[in-house]
């Protein structure tokens, strides 16, 4: 669980779309779709930085795995983005103990090499492989076939994440009928996620709903009903009406919250949750029990939640909340809420970070003072 605050600027949203982008280079339309869709790199790129933009992203595919590493230099050419840089780190486990890590996929330029097999070792065969195009990604590409197992993981990975941008507009819309298992990025499936768990986890869909009831009193139940146009709608009954009323005529925060509880209780949870400003549309009263959601999906899935809201973080722990900030040169840094001097000693002491943070005792993050840094 990692919880990002900072004033406006300091560079929440920047961090939260780095694995927005990375995914939806996994995706359908890859790398330069995800470029094109930015600004390319006018915008990607640090102000006044030059050369290629790196990440490098450390993961484990199970708990008890040791850590992998996959690290990716993207450039831009007249003819658009570029992988310069393409390479996957792996270490075997033999009799408890991680051996050294070495490289199992290696790309520069479009041309490179991959070791195959569930259990690569250092000395096996070096496929060498090359890719059509200059904006493909290695592990994208190579991880579609069955015999790379270990890339094949982390594409899934990666792909696999969750990044919101809910919307509730979007929420109201009526989709085309049939039962789909997992809420898109806008929640315009809202009510094909509600479908799906209605025949296949109905008891689950009861405890979604009876959550939704603690924070929405008047709600007594969601349901989804097909057209003869083949549309879905979304129907939200409130007590004590007979009849449910469209989801486009309800409130901003009951469709996020029934998504936000739809996402968090997912029946096959996505290894990667980013949630930003969840707190938007919603009455600051509910946050800290949505706080206490995200906290219990975080034994499933591992969350990334910006926020603006001092309620949010009643639940959380110091050391999953990260004060964000940019120092005199315009760069953001980041300190870690339990490394701020007194701010464990007022935990133990019964204080909520919330009323710590608007209490000023995080010394930076404040936008009341010159860029939010330190107080000197």
């Amino acid at each position: 669980m990692t919880v990002l605050l900072g004033p406006n600027g300091s560079g929440k949203s920047t961090i939260f779309d780095v694995f927005s982008f990375l995914a939806e280079c996994f995706g359908v339309g890859g790398l330069r779709a995800a470029w094109e869709r930015r600004g390319r790199f006018r915008e990607l790129r640090t102000r006044g930085a030059s050369g290629p933009i790196v990440f490098e992203l450390t993961y484990r595919e199970n708990p008890d795995d040791s850590p992998a590493t996959y690290h990716l230099e993207i450039d831009e050419t007249e003819s658009g983005p570029v992988v310069r840089t393409e390479w996957l780190r792996w270490r075997r486990v033999a009799k408890d103990k991680p051996g050294a890590p070495y490289r199992i996929l290696s790309f520069t330029n479009g041309h490179g090499w991959v070791i195959s097999g569930e259990r690569p070792e250092r000395t096996d065969k070096k496929v060498r492989e090359s890719l059509d195009e200059p904006d493909l990604l290695a592990v994208s590409t190579l991880g579609r076939l069955k015999g790379n197992a270990r890339v094949a993981a982390l594409r899934r990975f990666i792909t696999n994440w969750y990044v919101s941008y809910l919307s509730a507009a979007d929420a109201r819309g009526q989709p085309e009928a049939g039962a789909q298992e997992h809420l898109s990025r806008t929640g315009d499936n809202l009510a094909n996620v509600i479908q799906y768990l209605r025949e296949r986890h109905p008891g689950l869909l009861d405890r979604i709903y009876e959550q939704l009831r603690k924070r929405v009193p008047r709600v007594e139940s969601v349901s989804s009903e097909e057209q003869r146009d083949g549309k879905l709608l979304l129907l939200i009954k409130d007590a004590p009406f007979d009849e449910p009323i469209l989801a486009k005529f309800a409130s901003d925060g009951t469709l996020k919250m029934l998504a936000y509880l739809v996402v968090l209780h997912d029946p096959s949870p996505p290894p990667f949750i980013g949630i930003e400003e969840p707190e938007n549309y919603l009455h600051p009263r509910l946050l800290p029990g949505l706080g206490e959601e995200c906290r219990a999906a975080a034994e499933r899935s591992q969350l990334l939640v910006t926020t603006h809201s001092p309620f949010l973080l009643e639940p959380m722990l110091p050391e999953e909340v990260r004060v964000l900030y940019r120092d005199a040169r315009g760069y953001t840094q980041v300190r870690r809420t339990s490394d701020i001097e007194g701010i464990p000693e007022f935990i133990r002491e019964g204080a909520l970070l919330g009323q710590l943070w608007m209490e000023g005792h995080f010394g930076v993050g404040d936008p009341l003072t010159r860029s939010g840094a330190p107080r000197r």
